[in-house]
């Protein structure tokens, strides 16, 4: 699957106040910049445009289902959106004019094609201002950068070009070849992790769960925007994955409250966050934790969520 992580640097015109997770606020306004700058047809509903199947705003914020994609997994109830915007790591709220922040947007698949329109959209995002109102207008930011993990410039302010060059990656399911037995790990929810076990969102996190969430991630991403699912033995993988026991765990539950235009209505988006450690016989776990390192994990990935981090290992 093709890859691309993106890093923005911006700074603020006016003095800002954000809440303390930003993932719904940059992903809203992202949404309507977006809808704004491709929008041929100034339609409210796509799904009644005729323009659906090749809008990057549809494809990405209305990824078709499963019964649109010839070839895809019936098992598989949504398409996962092809990016994730994880937004500033601090909870700060407040920041005065002139102070900078950044963000990163990875892209998935064919996303990393439309680029140019999400840089254009970002830049347009500053003028729509993003956080709380004063008075009847959002504090506004400059995109000053757009640039990749190595520090290439893709995009900077005082020219508004486009660099071209190979800026993605192809990511894979490493193989187990060469890696040392692993006996135990740490794992580190960086953002709020959703994930339902037994029918329930709750902050426990046994290790059979953590293993089916992130087969069925590396499966539906790699189905709908990369070459098919990869060949694993995820029916073994899964049994094996039984015997590996929790040895330590500080994870709590973390909520947040963000308002949902198109529900017209306050949700609660709570999620695990915290460390847990493993062990047993964890080896050919490690590749597949460390492909959703990349991607997030669980749901609601596109705000930001479910960033994970292998921050310890041993033999």
């Amino acid at each position: 699957m093709l890859y691309g992580r993106y890093h923005f640097s911006c700074v603020f015109e006016d003095g800002a106040i954000l809440p303390w997770y930003k993932g719904s606020t940059f992903r809203g306004v992202f949404g309507h910049a977006l809808k704004k700058v491709v929008c041929a047809l100034k339609r409210q509903d796509c799904k009644d445009c005729l323009l659906r199947e090749k809008c990057i705003y549809s494809i990405v914020f209305e990824t078709p289902t499963p019964e649109d994609v010839p070839g895809a997994k019936k098992r598989i109830a949504s398409a996962p959106h092809p990016y994730v915007i994880e937004p500033p790591e601090t909870t700060r709220t407040h920041y005065k004019k002139g102070e900078p922040f950044e963000f990163a947007l990875l892209l998935f698949g064919k996303a990393n094609d439309y680029l140019p329109y999400f840089i254009y959209a970002f830049e347009q995002m500053g003028q729509l201002g993003i956080g709380r109102r004063n008075g009847n207008k959002r504090a506004g930011f400059l995109l000053k950068s757009v640039s990749v993990d190595n520090g290439t410039i893709i995009y900077a302010n005082h020219d508004k070009k486009i660099r071209h060059g190979l800026f993605t990656q192809e990511l894979l399911v490493e193989r187990t070849d060469g890696i040392k037995p692993i006996r135990s790990l740490e794992l580190t929810l960086k953002t709020p992790l959703r994930l339902k076990y037994e029918n329930r969102l709750r902050a426990e996190l046994p290790f059979h769960v953590l293993v089916r969430a992130i087969l069925r991630r590396i499966s539906s991403l790699n189905n709908f925007h990369g070459n098919g699912e990869p060949a694993l033995d995820y029916r073994g993988l899964a049994q094996r994955a039984k015997s590996v026991e929790t040895n330590k765990s500080s994870l709590r539950w973390f909520d947040w409250r963000r308002y949902s235009n198109k529900q017209d209505q306050a949700m609660l988006m709570g999620g695990m966050v915290g460390q847990v450690t493993y062990s047993g016989d964890l080896t050919e776990f490690v590749p597949l934790i460390r492909f959703c390192e990349k991607v997030h994990l669980g749901k609601q990935t596109s705000f930001g969520l479910g960033r994970i981090e292998l921050t310890g290992m041993s033999e």
